[in-house]
């Protein structure tokens, strides 16, 4: 374990605590990182500047996987970028409509585009899409490159929404149970996974030499293409399936806990 060259997390749920905190050790720990040529790599779910926003001042020296893997950055320069057909957005988006609490972001790299009223959620999503606008009606096409389709429900994603919105599997797309409260769904084979062999091969840096850090189902494919791979203490059972270690809750900061570990490892 003295090898890895690249460190990979999900965000909320696992590097981020409840209340969307990074951890003040992470600066120290991040330097640590630094100094021994070690990657580090937030993925997650959300679309670029809600990721990027908790690292502004080494925004330029690190990597970044946002829309589930459908946008990768590394050192401020795209390597790439996804784009979800016009004729999917609009066949998801009334497919939605179907279902009774659900409410649809389409996420895009320009902004986030909603057309919900219903405040509660425009005051919830707004925290993970932080560039977003309101328009009439998201079957009317954005001057703007979907990534992905987020679903929202209220209650549980995983019961109201995924079995409503498998069907679009047969179309040769992903569909995901993203968190609690999310579905994605995006093209075929976008996933964080993908997005992690995207730098392992730009980098010439293998699985074996892969840490990465996870707790939903959008992230069992990163899981997989990195040997060290925890799952949270707070995670999904599919995912602590999936992973080949654990890591204490996200409230515990049990990411940067386990990677001061290895780092006190390799310096003994």
């Amino acid at each position: 374990m003295k090898d890895i060259k690249l460190i990979v997390t999900d965000m909320d749920g696992t590097f981020l605590n409840s209340d969307y905190e990074v951890s003040p050790d992470f600066p120290a720990i991040y330097e640590e990182l630094k100094k021994r040529n070690i990657l580090f790599v937030p993925a997650s779910g959300r679309q670029m500047p809600g990721i990027t926003q908790y690292f502004k001042t080494i925004e330029d020296e690190i990597g970044f996987i946002a829309e589930n893997g459908g946008y990768v950055i590394y050192k401020n320069k795209e390597l790439f970028a996804d784009k979800l057909e016009q004729e999917f957005v609009i066949d998801i988006i009334k497919k939605t409509r179907e279902i009774p609490g659900a409410r649809p972001v389409l996420s895009a790299k320009k902004k986030a585009y909603y057309d919900s009223d219903d405040k509660a959620f425009v005051d919830y999503f707004t925290r993970y899409y932080t560039e977003n606008q309101k328009v009439d009606d998201l079957t009317l096409e954005v001057d703007d490159d979907a990534f992905k389709i987020a679903i929202y429900h209220p209650e549980d994603s995983e019961k109201y929404l995924y079995p409503f919105l498998k069907e679009f599997e047969k179309y040769n797309l992903e569909v995901v149970v993203s968190g609690k409260y999310w579905v994605d769904i995006m093209n075929k084979n976008i996933n964080k996974g993908k997005a992690v062999e995207i730098l392992q091969n730009l980098l010439n840096i293998s699985p074996t030499q892969t840490m990465s850090f996870g707790d939903y189902m959008n992230d069992i494919q990163m899981l997989k293409n990195s040997k060290y791979s925890y799952a949270m203490q707070n995670a999904h059972p599919a995912v602590k399936e999936a992973a080949n270690y654990e890591a204490t809750s996200n409230d515990d900061f049990g990411v940067l806990k386990t990677i001061s570990g290895y780092l006190d490892s390799i310096e003994n």
